[in-house]
């Protein structure tokens, strides 16, 4: 196989792959409090680097064992991903309605902005901020719900090298770091440029909503949305 073509192709996937449901309604969770474009783009980059390094250590796995090593568990990674994007929800919908505030899990601290101080919220569970947990959220993701990357390891075994194979993944994580930036950018910029408080409370609770009922419908077997119908 042409290398070349066999990179367009893992970059090609990777782009497609940041557009399954699961990945959009987990973080539209995180995106739509951003607030600034440099903020929701670092997100959206720690949320693909998490991805990358659990699914690329996924993909080696499957190229070196033939899948026998993970055929028992690829169930399980589907479940814990589920039970991510409906605990993501919850907690959305409870910090909109100002609950975890009122139980003492959120606090305000002032903040100096070139427009005058104002108050920031803090979660006091994250010791890592929005960075840490879109890494964290993308290390699930990349568990699961994985087809473009396994089309990418048939297509690799034409290769037939690791090093082959990791070059496509390379390759395949760039192209899912470029979809989601674009995503987060294009979440992002309406809501900072035309949203209003109101507007910007029913998008998040329209996306924690479609958080939890999507993580239902893949604990009941559903198997899921890509919203780019190339590439299988």
């Amino acid at each position: 196989m042409d290398i070349l073509f066999f990179l367009g192709l893992a970059l090609a996937l990777g782009f497609k792959h940041s557009y399954d449901a699961d990945h959009l309604v987990a973080v539209s969770n995180l995106l739509v409090k951003s607030r600034d474009l440099r903020r929701t783009l670092l997100m959206s980059v720690s949320w693909a680097a998490g991805h990358m390094l659990t699914a690329s250590g996924i993909t080696v796995i499957l190229f070196v064992f033939r899948e026998s090593l993970l055929r028992a568990f690829l169930g399980a990674f589907e479940a814990i991903v589920a039970v991510m994007l409906i605990v993501i929800g919850v907690i959305a919908v409870l910090w909109e309605y100002r609950v975890l505030q009122r139980i003492g899990l959120f606090h305000e601290h002032p903040h100096e902005h070139p427009t005058g101080e104002h108050a920031h919220q803090h979660f006091h569970l994250s010791r890592f901020g929005d960075h840490g947990t879109m890494f964290g959220i993308g290390i699930v993701h990349g568990l699961a719900s994985n087809d473009e990357l396994l089309i990418l390891l048939v297509a690799s075994f034409a290769i037939a090298t690791v090093e082959g194979l990791l070059a496509g993944v390379a390759v395949f994580s760039l192209g899912v770091i470029l979809g989601m930036v674009l995503f987060g950018l294009g979440l992002s910029y309406p809501m900072l440029r035309w949203g209003d408080a109101k507007v910007r409370r029913v998008v998040s609770v329209v996306a924690a909503v479609l958080s939890i009922v999507y993580g239902v419908l893949l604990l009941a077997g559903f198997e899921g949305i890509n919203l780019l119908p190339i590439g299988g």
